[in-house]
C-alpha cells in the first residue's frame, strides 16, 4: 500500500509540482497564480485516500488538481470528524470534472 509520502513524490514525478492551499470561505489558492479559485472550479485529476488503520486521526486525502491557469498541483486535507473547517468548506465544494 502507498504511504502518503510516496503518493506526493509519485504525483510530483507526473508533474503535480505545485502546491494548493486551503482559505476561508472553501477557496483553493494556487501558488503559481498567487490567486484563489472557488473550489469547484478547480479539476480534480486523481483522488488518494489514506485510512488510519488503527486511528482515525491518520485519515487523509490527497487530491492532485489543475487550476484554471494551467497549473498543476497537490492539495493534502485531513479527512474525517478533526478536518480543520477551511479544508472542509474546500473538500464539499470540490467536484469532479465530467467525462
Amino acid at each position: 500500500m502507498e504511504t502518503l509520502v510516496e503518493a506526493m513524490e509519485r504525483l510530483r514525478s507526473t508533474g503535480y509540482v505545485n502546491d494548493f492551499s486551503a482559505t476561508s470561505g472553501g477557496r483553493l489558492r494556487c501558488e503559481v497564480c498567487r490567486s484563489s479559485h472557488d473550489a469547484a472550479a478547480i479539476s480534480i485529476i486523481e483522488t488518494v485516500r489514506f485510512e488510519g488503520d488503527s486511528n482515525p486521526d491518520d485519515e487523509s486525502i490527497l487530491l492532485a488538481l489543475e487550476c484554471e491557469c494551467g497549473a498543476r498541483g497537490q492539495y493534502t486535507a485531513a479527512f474525517g470528524p478533526d478536518t480543520p473547517a477551511e479544508d472542509a468548506l474546500v473538500l464539499r465544494s470540490l467536484t469532479r470534472p465530467q467525462a
